[in-house]
């Protein structure tokens, strides 16, 4: 009989002990819930897109894969117009025609765009004059000034010779921008050799041809009198220069608006 009491004490102090160990156990649950993979673990496992933020979301986050695929067919749709277009010769894409080739073949007005900003804002665009310090004060005076001389010298080609623009010779070992404005154009010419092309703010074009080195690089703002390149020089300290005014489709004969002599 002892013996059968002593087995059922041994039973009962067994379930107290599960027991204990069981809420021991639900207690620390929640604990562990609050607890990162770096905690529990000591791994640290950096972010990663390859399958996207989300599971499935298609890629890096910062790029859509149907914005990509619709800009694609949007490009190739203007492709495609305007290769219509132009290999149709019906009169209704006679304007589209001419408008696509205006945009695509005339330069973009820069000096006209920085002189805009300068009025509106009274600061040069970046872009066009990182260094210049003159304040609209001084702008507003120059505006009046007639135009400079690119290198006084005598003509000896004129408009009438030419058909565009007048050969000087002169004395003078560079030739300064008439006006200020952008260079647009700096390089061979087949015609006029080492040229600058100076686009003002009145839509005008200035070209300083037969150079000997260029002094300035493409889309650089020149002020009024500012050197652009060297002459080419002989051996009696003498060289000729090119120089054309264009408006337009249109050259016109610069002595009309500069005294050379």
């Amino acid at each position: 009989m002892s013996h059968r009491a002593d087995e059922v004490r041994k039973r009962i102090a067994k379930r107290k002990r599960e027991k204990g160990l069981s809420e021991t156990h639900e207690t620390s649950k929640p604990t562990s819930l609050f607890l990162s993979d770096e905690e529990r673990y000591g791994v640290y496992s950096p972010p990663t897109y390859e399958g996207g933020p989300n599971k499935g979301n298609g890629g890096h986050p910062l790029f859509r894969t149907e914005v990509f695929i619709f800009k694609v067919l949007f490009s190739a749709v203007i492709v495609l117009v305007t290769a219509i277009v132009f290999k149709n010769s019906a009169p209704l894409f006679q304007d589209v025609k001419s408008a696509i080739t205006y945009s695509l073949e005339e330069e973009f007005q820069f000096a006209a765009v920085s002189s805009w900003y300068r009025d509106q804002f009274g600061e040069p665009l970046a872009l066009f004059e990182p260094n210049a310090k003159n304040n609209k004060d001084s702008e507003d005076a120059t505006q009046s000034v007639q135009f400079a001389v690119p290198a006084n010298g005598k003509v000896l080609e004129t408009f009438e010779d030419n058909g565009q623009g007048i050969m000087v010779e002169t004395d003078r070992p560079s030739v300064e921008a008439m006006n200020e404005g952008i260079i647009i154009e700096a390089g061979e010419k087949p015609d006029t050799g080492l040229t600058i092309v100076l686009q003002h703010a009145d839509g005008t074009k200035s070209w300083y041809g037969n150079l000997d080195k260029i002094d300035v690089a493409l889309y650089d703002f020149v002020e009024k009198g500012k050197a652009l390149g060297k002459t080419k020089l002989s051996e009696n300290q003498k060289g000729t220069y090119y120089f054309a005014i264009k408006k337009g489709d249109d050259f016109i004969d610069p002595i009309q608006v500069i005294q050379f002599e």
